[in-house]
């Protein structure tokens, strides 16, 4: 195939993708998607903050990492992160189940087995996707385990 095929070829398939993207889309995507902070308290608070716990964009939801700085083991550390992270979905309209990206950062790779173990089971029966890594330095607050999600609306 000579270059100007190949060309022709690649420029077709991109729009031949572009058309059946187009196609695909919900009537409602030609809007424009907006960026609106979810507030735990449901009140922008006086000062700005560092950065937002929970942001929503079109129909996605990003909830910052979330820790646990009580005592306690891994299992409890990572019970009530994933509990505090139900309750900021389900406070925003969406579910565990609807969770699509979640990155796991723990103060020590030894108990990644420990929090795998409650984490099973916690976003229904087609779990996210998940990244998890130690966190060099460990994670501020003394929390054992951190976890931040991405979800749909």
């Amino acid at each position: 195939m000579s270059a100007t095929n190949r060309r022709r070829f690649i420029g077709g398939g991109v729009a031949a993708a572009a058309a059946v993207t187009a196609a695909a889309s919900p009537a409602g995507a030609q809007e424009k998607a907006t960026k609106k902070v979810i507030y735990r308290n449901g009140k922008k608070p006086e000062k700005t903050p560092l950065f937002s716990g929970t942001v929503a964009y079109g129909n996605l939801l990003f909830i910052a990492g979330v820790g646990y700085h009580q005592a306690g083991d891994i299992k409890v550390h990572t019970e009530k992160v994933l509990e505090s992270i139900k309750q900021q979905l389900e406070s925003a309209g969406s579910s565990m189940e609807k969770v699509l990206k979640c990155n796991v950062y723990l103060n020590d790779l030894k108990d990644y087995a420990g929090m795998n173990e409650v984490f099973l089971g916690k976003f229904g029966p087609e779990p996210p996707v998940r990244t998890t890594i130690a966190a060099a330095g460990g994670i501020p607050g003394n929390s054992l385990v951190e976890i931040d999600v991405i979800a749909c609306l």
